[in-house]
Order: structure tokens, then C-alpha cells, then sequence
């Protein structure tokens, strides 16, 4: 079975000793039957006052640092191995209940999925239910993998991909219209364009490994990365990655699930001090594969 090694260093340095409040780390990779975690270790450079596991309304793994002592730098170190088996890209049938869209979730299923169907965004002219729309066909129904397939070669095509150095992810809105973003960008704008439909849809957190042979067409390497799971009736949650046109879990190691971006940050904590205190945050992350000893690693940041 393929294996595949993180490893994510996050260090925060300081011009002067500081105080440290909460530091929530959301790193671990999500089980299942297409990812298996073999092994895992978190190595702090400050020892905790505590280090408490939990998972989150998503059931997402999350370990919570507290700490009592004071420094001039802080380092969170993380390795994981896992077991990787991709699926292949998924087929409907005719028979099928989402094969043709419009589809309509069975009642038991759209009371859990309702908060991923209802667009969380505004979108006063309606600019992204017409791009949305841009997808259907006008006179037939329109098989549904061709809208998701549509869309997620779509952004990857049209727009420009960016890195950005401000926080938190832009309004779907300002995707839309600047026509550029970053793969978080990219993950909530699809996400808003599907919820116009009525299709659900919610955030995915995590790595993509870069093969040597197609380092050339995948972006998003030596950071965390982001992507869109749709559900759909009979097949489940399904991966889409609009950055790289990636349909399935190929190169994809899923680490947390969420409605918003804002709820799957990788590493997010404060310290207690003056502004002038913080001098730099690092941050290196490799994804190597111990089948063909290939790797990508570079600096990024985490929002």
C-alpha cells in the first residue's frame, strides 16, 4: 500500500520572552477506509502545562496546548505516516438518484446536510448562482458529474492562482470577481457556487503530495492545502479539488472536514505581549513518499 510521511513544522519567534495562551493544533490526519494513520508523534519545543485530544463537532482530531511558562520562541513539530489507497474517480448510473440534477436528498439525509445545502455568504446580485447557472443545461436535465467535473476544471482554468499573506480566506464574492486566489479561495468559492444549486458541499483541510513527474501541474505543495467534498445520495462524500483539477482522493491526505474555512484552521493560538514582541512565524512542510523516495518541501504559511 502506498505510504506517505508529513512533516510540518510550525515555529513562532520572538525579540523578547512572551506568555502563551490556548494553541489548538488540527494536523492529524482523518482516518478511513481510503487513509489509515500508522503512526504519529507531536514534539513542542515549550512543555505544556497540558495537552489535551479532542475531537470537534466535525470529528475532526484536535489537540489543545496550554502553557504556564515564557519564551522567545515556540515550535510545534509534527510527523505522521500513513497508509494511502486513493479512490478512483466515482461513477453514477442512470439508476442513480443524483445521476441527472436537479436531485432531491431523502428527509433523514437532508437534516444532517442542510447547513452544507444553505449558502453562508452573501451574494446580492446573484452574481455566483449565475456562474452556478453557467453550468446547466438549458432544455434537459443535466447529469450531475458533469456540473461538479465543470466546475472544478473551470476555476482551475479561469482563474490565477496566488498566494496570499493576509489571514483568513477572501469573501467567495472576491474570488469571483478578482478572478484570482488561493486553494482556500478556491475550495469556499465552489463550495458557495454549489450551495446556489442546492448541492451540498463543505470545506476539506489537509496535504497534497507532488509527484516528481507532475510537479509541474500541481500547486499547493509545501503548505497545507484545501479543497471540496460534495455529497451526493448513493455515492457519499466525494473530493474535488479546483486548484489542480484533482476529481477523487488522488494525491489528497485529508486532515480536517468543515461548513467554513474559519473552523479548519491547521494551527491557530496567541501569545500574551506587546505587537513589537513577534519577529517571524516559519513554517516547512514535506510530503514525502517512502515507495519512490520522492518528497516536496518548501516554506509556506498557515493562516
Amino acid at each position: 500500500m502506498p505510504l506517505l510521511t508529513i512533516h510540518h513544522k510550525t515555529e513562532y519567534r520572538y525579540n523578547r520572552p512572551v506568555a502563551f495562551g490556548e494553541h489548538r493544533i488540527m494536523l492529524r490526519p482523518r482516518d478511513g477506509h481510503d487513509l489509515r494513520v500508522l503512526d504519529s508523534r507531536l514534539e513542542i519545543s515549550l512543555e505544556p502545562m497540558s495537552l489535551r485530544w479532542i475531537h470537534d463537532v466535525f470529528g475532526n482530531s484536535v489537540a489543545i496546548a496550554s502553557f504556564d511558562e515564557r519564551a522567545d520562541h515556540l515550535t510545534f513539530d509534527w510527523h505522521v505516516t500513513v497508509e494511502h489507497n486513493p479512490v478512483d474517480e466515482f461513477a453514477l448510473t442512470a439508476d442513480d438518484a443524483a445521476y441527472f440534477y436537479p436531485y432531491v436528498y431523502d428527509d433523514e439525509e437532508f437534516a444532517d446536510l442542510v447547513q452544507y445545502i444553505t449558502p453562508q455568504y452573501a451574494d446580492p446580485d446573484g452574481e455566483i448562482a449565475a456562474w452556478a447557472r453557467a453550468f446547466l443545461d438549458e432544455e434537459a436535465p443535466t447529469p450531475t458529474f458533469k456540473i461538479l467535473s465543470g466546475m472544478t476544471h473551470a476555476i482551475r482554468k479561469q482563474f490565477k492562482y496566488r498566494k496570499r499573506h493576509e489571514p483568513g480566506t477572501q469573501h467567495p464574492l472576491d474570488t469571483l470577481q478578482s478572478g484570482t486566489g488561493t486553494c482556500r479561495d478556491y475550495a469556499l468559492f465552489m463550495i458557495e457556487a454549489l450551495r446556489q444549486l442546492g448541492i451540498a458541499a463543505r470545506f476539506v483541510s489537509g496535504y497534497i503530495f507532488v509527484p516528481e513527474d507532475i510537479a509541474q501541474r500541481h500547486v499547493g505543495g509545501g503548505s497545507t492545502h484545501a479543497w471540496v467534498q460534495v455529497y451526493l445520495p448513493s455515492a457519499g462524500w466525494i473530493e474535488f479539488d479546483p486548484t489542480n483539477g484533482i476529481v477523487g482522493t488522488r494525491d489528497l491526505i485529508r486532515v480536517a472536514v468543515a461548513r467554513d474555512p474559519r473552523q479548519a484552521i491547521p494551527l491557530h493560538g496567541v501569545y500574551i505581549g506587546s505587537e513589537e514582541a513577534f519577529d517571524v512565524m516559519e513554517v516547512n512542510i514535506k510530503v514525502v513518499s517512502d515507495d519512490q523516495g520522492s518528497d516536496a518541501e518548501m516554506e509556506a504559511e498557515v493562516s
